[in-house]
């Protein structure tokens, strides 16, 4: 009984993505590919940017990493969503730009909470967008933003 309603709750999901986030993280990943090396940290600082503020404040060590990824896919599936009924996307490139972030970040979080086991294509597209994460932290830990420190270690 209890399989089928997390496998319940888990069709959902996938439906949600599939209806507010795969389009928009496919374009935002296409674009990014299609960029210039100097483009591209607009893109790293998109998406870093998304995630940090996605991420949940648990202060219990013990949650598991893939409650952690679960919350913050969440956190930007909400955001994507939120956006997507204000429309500020349609006039502003640039709003559609960042909500395009936040789609992807949710992609890579979902996939990285095992999400997409059975749905080859997300699960192709989620490792896409985890890649292009993991890229923007690494380089942007190497390379903060102007203004913006390294921290000390």
């Amino acid at each position: 009984m209890f399989g089928f309603l997390k496998a319940s709750r888990q069709r959902k999901k996938i439906r949600q993505d599939r209806i507010y986030l795969e389009a928009r993280a496919r374009r935002f990943l296409k674009a990014y590919l299609a960029a210039d090396s100097v483009r591209k940290q607009r893109f790293y600082e998109a998406v870093e940017g998304a995630s940090a503020a996605c991420h949940p404040g648990i202060a219990d060590s013990t949650a598991e990493d893939a409650q952690i990824a679960e919350s913050t896919a969440a956190a930007a599936l909400k955001v994507v969503r939120a956006r997507d009924e204000r429309g500020a996307d349609v006039v502003d490139s640039t709003a559609g730009f960042i909500t395009d972030a936040y789609a992807t970040v949710a992609i890579a979080y979902r996939r990285a909470a095992g999400a997409y086991v059975m749905e080859t294509d997300l699960q192709k597209l989620g490792t896409a967008a985890v890649h292009l994460l993991t890229m923007a932290t690494s380089y942007l830990t190497a390379n903060p933003p102007e203004g913006e420190q390294q921290p000390h270690r």
